[in-house]
């Protein structure tokens, strides 16, 4: 489902980057804990955290214990201030990859959906020279996926039309 509220946006990319390596159902299941630990995805309060706050995420079982991912977090919230600054909102500045509109792909089968395309090759190039980092073009196309940027469901799927009825 498209999605454009800046929090839920921040939060569904600090989980694509803790993701990254992992099935995507260890982080489902971690999310209520990634809510809690990550202060609700508030990411002005994440951007400033410090080395005790590290050492509690590193600490703590109900998230992925990873340092590159727990800093990873902290700098996407920095950064992630410095484009809400910029352009006025993330969702202002994100959904311009796709020209403000979700994309509708009408996939057979799941052996043809793309691990990643044009699209998200831009956006992971443009996310890393603004200081972002785990957003290589496969986790960014999944970022695109979790909020409806691209509608990927099979056209055998319910949601499919429902989500898009073109």
């Amino acid at each position: 489902m498209p999605r454009h509220d800046d929090r839920i946006l921040f939060e569904f990319l600090v989980l694509e980057g803790a993701q990254a390596g992992l099935s995507w159902s260890t982080i489902l299941d971690k999310r209520p804990n990634y809510r809690r630990a990550f202060d609700s995805f508030d990411a002005r309060k994440v951007a400033r955290y410090g080395d005790r706050k590290v050492s509690e995420l590193l600490a703590d079982p109900g998230i992925v214990r990873n340092r590159l991912k727990i800093a990873a977090a902290i700098q996407n919230a920095k950064a992630f201030l410095a484009v809400q600054k910029e352009f006025g909102s993330f969702d202002a500045y994100i959904w311009r990859f796709v020209g403000g509109r979700p994309r509708r792909n009408a996939w057979p089968t799941l052996a043809q959906l793309p691990a990643q395309t044009p699209e998200s090759v831009a956006m992971s190039e443009d996310l890393l020279r603004r200081g972002f980092k785990f957003v290589g073009p496969t986790i960014c196309y999944a970022f695109m996926q979790a909020i409806g940027m691209v509608n990927d469901h099979l056209v055998t799927c319910f949601r499919h039309s429902e989500i898009d009825p073109g």
